[in-house]
C-alpha cells in the first residue's frame, strides 16, 4: 500500500497537469492512503505495518462487510525494526507532501513532510527487516526479498526532492558505498519490493539538473541508462523477458517499468542526454513508443484480444480473484456469508456478480497464455500497485494524444 501511495503521488506530480477532472479523484485516493499512514506512524518509535492475520484472511472467502477474522495489528519498533516498510511509508508521505504543496494545502503538506522525516530517521536509526520482526504477519505473503537498503535510499530520494535539504543527498552519497553490492545485484528491478529503477530515474534527473554527472557521487545517470538498456528490445544488453506477443512479463512489471520509461524519456529530452546501450543509441521517443505498446497490450492489443482492465473493452476478465466482486451483494443476499460459506462462490464457474471497474489483474504468463479462472490469483488478482503507475501512464498518453 505504501508503494501504491508513492507511485500514485509520482503519477500526479509528473502528469497531474493532463488529468483534467480526474485529478481531484487521484488526489482523494492519495489522501486516503496518506491519512492511513499518518495514523500508522502517530506514536514515536512505532510504525504499524500490517492489520489482519494474513493466514486467517486467506483461509476465508467472505465479503468485507462480513469479515470476522482476527484484526491482529503488527508493528515494527526500535527493538523489532522494519526499515523497508517504514522507509516506504516515509517515501509515500514525502512524495505526497509535494503533491499537496503544489495544490495549495500547505498545512497537510507540512504534516506529511515532517512525519516522513521522523519516520525516515526511525527507519535508518533502527535498521532491520520486518521479515524478522513481524515474521508470521508478512511471510510468506508479503516477504521482503530484496533487503531494506533500497527503501532507505528511496525514502531519502523523495525527501531530497520534497525538502530540498542537501542532507538527504549527502545521506545517499555516504551510504551508497555500503549498499552498493546489494544495490548493483538488483539494479535492473523496479516494483513494490525493489525500488532500484525508480531511484535511478529520479536521481539521474537530480544529477543532470544540478550538473553532478561528472562528480564523485554515484553515477545514477549510468545506472538509469543500464536500467533502460535492460528493457528495450533493440538493446544488446536486454535482460527483461518479453513475451511472444510483446509483453514485459508480468503486468506489475509492465506498469511500473513503462511508467519509468516515459518519465525518463521526458527527463532525457529536457537535458539532451544520450542513452547508449553499447554501440546502440536509444532515442527517448523509442522509450515512449515501447511503453505505448505495453499499455495497448494491457487494454486489449494482444494475442488473445482481451483487455486486462476490468470493464474496459468488450472482452475482459469475468472471474477476478476478489472477494467483494465475486460474492453476492448484501442487497441480493442479506444474510451474512461466513468464512467457508463463500467457498461455493469462489469455486463457481459463473462470472462475478459485481464488476470491479478499472481493476487490472495479474495478467498472462510469459507465453501470453491466460485462463480466466478465479482460482488462479497470480493471473486474476487485481492489485493497487499495478493501478497506481497506470494512473500516470494513462494520463501521459491522454495528454500526448491531445498534442
Amino acid at each position: 500500500m505504501a508503494y501504491t501511495g508513492t507511485m500514485l503521488a509520482w503519477s500526479i506530480l509528473e502528469y497531474g497537469g493532463v488529468m483534467g477532472r480526474d485529478l481531484p479523484l487521484a488526489m482523494e485516493a492519495l489522501r486516503w492512503a496518506t491519512d492511513f499512514f499518518i495514523k500508522c506512524t502517530a506514536k514515536p518509535g512505532v510504525v504499524y505495518a500490517q492489520v489482519g492475520d494474513p493466514k486467517a484472511d486467506h483461509n476465508c472467502w467472505e465479503r468485507p462487510e462480513d469479515m470476522d477474522t482476527p484484526r491482529t495489528v503488527y508493528a515494527v519498533t526500535k527493538t523489532k525494526p522494519g526499515s523497508e516498510v517504514s522507509g516506504e511509508m516515509a517515501a509515500a508521505m514525502a512524495a505526497a507532501s509535494i503533491v499537496f504543496e503544489n495544490a495549495g494545502d500547505r498545512s497537510y503538506s507540512s504534516l506529511l513532510r515532517d512525519r516522513a522525516e521522523k519516520v525516515f530517521r526511525f527507519a535508518d536509526a533502527h535498521r532491520g527487516s520486518y521479515n524478522d520482526s513481524i515474521g508470521y504477519g508478512v511471510c510468506p505473503f508479503y516477504c521482503d526479498y530484496n533487503s531494506y537498503q533500497d527503501e532507505l535510499v528511496w525514502a531519502a530520494t523523495w525527501l531530497n526532492k520534497a525538502t530540498k535539504n542537501s542532507m538527504y543527498w549527502n545521506y545517499i552519497v555516504k551510504n551508497f558505498g555500503d549498499f552498493k553490492p546489494n544495490y548493483e545485484r538488483l539494479l535492473l528491478q523496479f516494483g513494490w519490493d525493489a525500488k532500484h529503477g525508480g531511484i535511478d530515474i529520479i536521481l539521474s534527473q537530480y544529477m543532470m539538473e544540478n550538473h553532478l554527472v561528472n562528480s564523485s557521487a554515484p553515477n545514477f545517470v549510468g545506472y538509469a541508462d543500464a536500467f533502460i538498456c535492460n528493457i528495450m528490445p533493440q538493446s544488446p544488453f536486454r535482460y527483461a523477458h518479453i513475451s511472444p506477443g510483446g509483453l514485459l512479463v508480468s503486468l506489475q512489471v509492465t506498469a511500473a517499468h513503462s511508467f519509468v520509461l516515459v518519465t525518463y524519456a521526458l527527463y532525457v529530452k529536457k537535458t539532451n542526454h544520450v542513452i547508449r546501450c553499447g554501440n546502440v543509441v536509444i532515442p527517448p521517443d523509442s522509450l515512449i513508443q515501447f511503453a505505448n505498446t505495453q499499455v495497448d497490450y494491457i487494454l486489449g492489443n494482444n494475442p488473445l484480444k482481451i483487455s486486462y482492465m476490468v470493464g474496459y473493452g468488450k472482452n475482459y476478465p469475468q472471474h477476478i480473484h476478489h472477494r467483494g466482486s465475486s460474492l453476492p451483494s448484501i442487497r441480493s443476499h442479506p444474510k451474512p456469508i461466513r468464512c467457508k460459506d463463500g467457498t461455493p462462490f469462489y469455486q463457481s464457474p459463473k462470472p462475478n456478480p459485481n464488476r470491479l471497474t478499472g481493476a487490472v489483474v495479474g495478467g498472462p504468463d510469459e507465453n501470453d497464455k491466460f485462463e480466466d479462472s478465479r482460482q488462479d490469483p497470480g493471473k486474476l488478482e487485481p492489485t493497487t500497485y499495478i493501478n497506481a503507475p497506470l494512473v500516470g501512464l494513462l494520463a501521459f498518453f491522454k495528454g500526448l494524444n491531445r498534442q
